[in-house]
């Protein structure tokens, strides 16, 4: 570090923020010291309505925009970002240069009229998207609404699974198996499975078939140290754990109380994340609970008073987790909030939740970043948009060393390195 509480280390990355209607980018170097920031141009909007607006991609390496054609599925490299592109859910695979761009469809359906019809919404798969390589290779209807997305594959505890992409569908209750191996020309980027998330005795009159249902599915991931698929349902407060060998649903687990799941980096552990808004009137409680994923069992739970979990984050070497925090609950409730914090836990001391720090940084957090040029991490970087900021953590400490102001104000940013 430099004596001046600055960093000395070399990094670039791209800043987006927006006011959700328009957006812009600015790229943040430290080279040899300095500090620069380009705003990149940005261009007309498009005009179009929401489904029919450009998506945008990402950077080349030169710094350059891409963005896809939402009619014509052309991808356009361009000096500046049209103004009013939009910002997908990007979920990227981690053994392929491969990104999975969600679209939820219209509000009132959910579904995706342009590529679908009134059938479902739809995920696009676009590879190499930091590249001038870049290149678009399909749209695939999926199920209706909100969705996330995982990724399950082979690993050395799991060999036989099959590379699959696994789609939850908010609005129908469902899960889309999509073939993700480019080895098999029969599957590959093809449906290959409808999971039917229908739990009968919680549907009372139900519709028949099961679809839509109320499980209302939001959260899902893949262990590769059990080979398995769990999904939140939030709509019956369990979770269905699936076998991505058959598509079928080998067991289902009671987990109410919570609205998403992640899982650790080494795959033994999945945290389920959830708010408690009802049990005082003034404070809102986050909660926190770890389980094993061989088992399913309940291994440790917290709470923290006057927390609303937003995002999580990973960094590089699996040794933490980082957890940002937003508003939401009642005028009172949200008045106690600490909205600007980023927690940071001990994943060493898995299956025991151990908080290490946490950092206040003035405004809420959007999306967190990690410069590790050796595998370790040196850096962390968060944006914050409502002060128009870029964050700089030590990596070691968690402690802010510098903040770079990046432009104006907005109600939405992220960033990440280039």
């Amino acid at each position: 570090m430099t004596d001046n509480n600055k960093t000395s280390l070399d990094f670039s990355l791209a800043y987006y923020m927006s006011d959700r209607k328009t957006g812009s980018i600015s790229v943040v170097s430290r080279q040899g010291g300095e500090t620069s920031i380009r705003k990149l141009e940005q261009l007309p909007e498009s005009g179009l309505e929401k489904l029919l607006k450009p998506v945008f991609v990402g950077l080349t390496e030169d710094q350059q925009v891409i963005t896809l054609d939402a009619r014509t599925k052309e991808l356009s490299i361009q000096s500046g970002l049209i103004a009013d592109a939009f910002p997908a859910h990007i979920y990227s695979d981690p053994n392929a240069d491969r990104d999975w761009y969600m679209n939820d469809g219209d509000k009132a359906t959910g579904n995706d009229t342009l590529n679908c019809g009134d059938n479902g919404s739809s995920v696009t798969v676009v590879e190499n998207t930091s590249s001038q390589r870049v290149n678009y290779l399909k749209t695939i209807c999926v199920g209706r609404g909100h969705h996330q997305c995982n990724f399950a594959y082979p690993s050395d505890a799991a060999p036989d699974v099959p590379h699959t992409a696994y789609v939850s569908n908010l609005n129908d209750g469902t899960l889309t198996a999509v073939g993700n191996d480019p080895a098999d020309a029969d599957t590959y980027l093809k449906p290959v499975a409808t999971i039917n998330l229908c739990e009968p005795d919680k549907e009372g009159d139900a519709v028949e078939g099961g679809i839509p249902n109320k499980s209302f599915p939001h959260g899902l991931v893949y262990s590769k140290a059990t080979g398995k698929v769990y999904n939140l349902n939030n709509g019956y407060g369990t979770i269905a754990v699936i076998d991505p060998k058959t598509q079928s649903i080998e067991a289902r687990v009671p987990f109410k109380g919570f609205s998403n799941l992640f899982i650790s980096p080494c795959g033994h552990y999945i945290f389920g994340r959830g708010a408690d808004r009802k049990s005082d009137p003034d404070h809102v409680i986050a909660k926190l609970a770890v389980l094993d994923a061989k088992t399913c069992e309940v291994l440790d739970r917290v709470d923290l008073r006057d927390t609303y979990i937003s995002k999580y984050f990973f960094n590089p070497e699996g040794s933490k987790l980082y957890l940002t925090t937003s508003s939401s609950g009642s005028d009172e409730q949200k008045a106690n909030l600490k909205t600007d914090a980023l927690l940071a836990f001990d994943l060493t001391a898995l299956p025991k939740i151990q908080q290490v720090k946490g950092v206040r940084l003035g405004a809420p957090i959007g999306t967190v970043d990690f410069l590790a040029p050796e595998g370790k991490t040196e850096l962390i970087f968060t944006s914050n948009s409502a002060k128009g900021v870029v964050s700089i953590l030590c990596g070691e400490s968690d402690e802010v060393i510098e903040t770079i102001s990046v432009g104006d104000c907005s109600p939405h940013s992220r960033l990440w390195l280039l």
